[in-house]
């Protein structure tokens, strides 16, 4: 039986807390990527390559998450979830070697996404049309204190006591979210609702979502407008150790404004909801994160790194990533309302993988210079308007079609 409809800021605030875990796993060692560079020995790059796992396998995963909860349900993957989530944290605390941190980093990967993926399902299961967009915004905002505090608590944990406690840190958090999931989490899919699972009908299910064109642009447009803010959160060591010459506890300099200006667009985006269509709120947004890129690339182009103007585009970039994102997002889930655990998978697989790449391969390249990182951002968001302009096409297309 479906339980009852939970107070929606109590059901926001569980949902935001399960999203934070992983902006927590990402943004909270950040500062300690020195110290762990010391004791094994590694290059930037190969350290770099932690966050790197910890992402593709995020993303590998998330194809998953969805379906097991449109099986199972979405409290039992949770649940399952954040204790392998525990598992894996306090295996990174006590790793005697790189190989071994990078095992326990991609199998903490593997559990962080459960609370993004099903959380958009839960939404979707529980409210509709705007009530949903709201929701979403809300969640946002609170998710949005994650990657502000963050660094800023491992920063003040490195200090104090070493990298390894940061981790140690994050399992108690996870033990937390168990607990208060165990008692306040509802279930929101019926057992009528639910799909048996199967390997044939997962992928004829992925084969079906994959092969439709406005999906697949929905989430792209998605991943790569997060992707270039993600280019900053990934480059914060260089940014704050070498770009900008700040200590191991100044990483609030980027991660506060930064931040602050996704809880601002997700508050916007609430208020907006049925006052100003989808189509126009996401071109809103488009202006505001190439007006942000651009200005950056200016700046670095004609001076050195500094604050506030290296901090400030990045604050109203992440502006317009949020005002948008929820749109996105549920113009995307709304293409096929029966499989939107399954859709809400893809679309995370997508956006992570982004963020997978952009860790991995566009922040070793791009942390050299104020400009190159702008330049990377403003390549970034070009590509999600791209992406966003393609699936006008596509509707456009589509309705022309059914009026015919």
């Amino acid at each position: 039986m479906q339980d009852r409809k939970p107070p929606i800021v109590l059901l926001a605030a569980v949902l935001a807390g399960l999203s934070m875990a992983g902006p927590f796993s990402i943004d909270t060692y950040l500062p300690a990527f020195p110290a762990i560079a010391r004791e094994f020995g590694l290059t930037p790059f190969e350290v770099q390559q932690t966050m790197a796992i910890y992402l593709a396998s995020f993303a590998v995963m998330t194809l998953f998450h969805g379906t097991l909860s449109d099986s199972f349900g979405r409290r039992p993957v949770i649940l399952a979830n954040l204790v392998l989530f525990i598992v894996a944290t306090l295996g990174c605390s006590a790793a005697q070697s790189f190989g071994q941190l990078l095992a326990f980093r991609a199998l903490q990967g593997i559990s962080a996404g459960a609370g993004i993926v099903v959380g958009r399902a839960i939404i979707r299961d529980t409210f509709e049309g705007f009530a949903a967009q709201r929701l979403l915004s809300l969640v946002t905002m609170i998710f949005g204190i994650a990657p502000a505090i963050a660094p800023v608590i491992g920063g003040w944990i490195q200090s104090a006591h070493g990298w390894r406690s940061i981790f140690v840190f994050l399992a108690c958090y996870g033990a937390l979210l168990l607990a208060v999931c165990s008692l306040r989490l509802p279930e929101t899919l019926p057992r009528a609702a639910r799909q048996p699972f199967a390997p044939a009908p997962l992928a004829a299910g992925y084969l079906k979502l994959g092969s439709s064109a406005p999906l697949l642009l929905l989430s792209f447009a998605t991943g790569l407008n997060w992707a270039g803010g993600f280019l900053y959160v990934a480059s914060a060591p260089a940014i704050i150790y070498n770009l900008l010459g700040l200590a191991t506890t100044q990483f609030a300099v980027l991660f506060v404004p930064g931040i602050s200006g996704i809880m601002i667009g997700a508050w916007v985006s609430g208020r907006s909801a049925g006052r100003v269509s989808a189509r126009r709120t996401v071109n809103l947004a488009y202006a505001v994160m190439f007006g942000a890129a651009a200005a950056s690339l200016a700046y670095h182009l004609l001076a050195p790194p500094a604050i506030p103007w290296t901090i400030v585009p990045f604050m109203v970039y992440g502006f317009g990533m949020a005002l948008a994102m929820p749109s996105i997002v549920l113009l995307a889930l709304d293409l096929f309302p029966a499989q939107r655990g399954l859709t809400a998978s893809l679309q995370g697989f997508i956006q992570t993988a982004c963020a997978a790449f952009t860790a991995g391969v566009v922040a070793p390249l791009a942390a050299g210079s104020g400009e190159t990182l702008a330049l990377a951002m403003l390549a970034l968001v070009t590509a999600g308007w791209l992406a966003w302009a393609g699936y006008g096409r596509t509707a456009t297309k589509g309705c022309e079609h059914a009026g015919a």
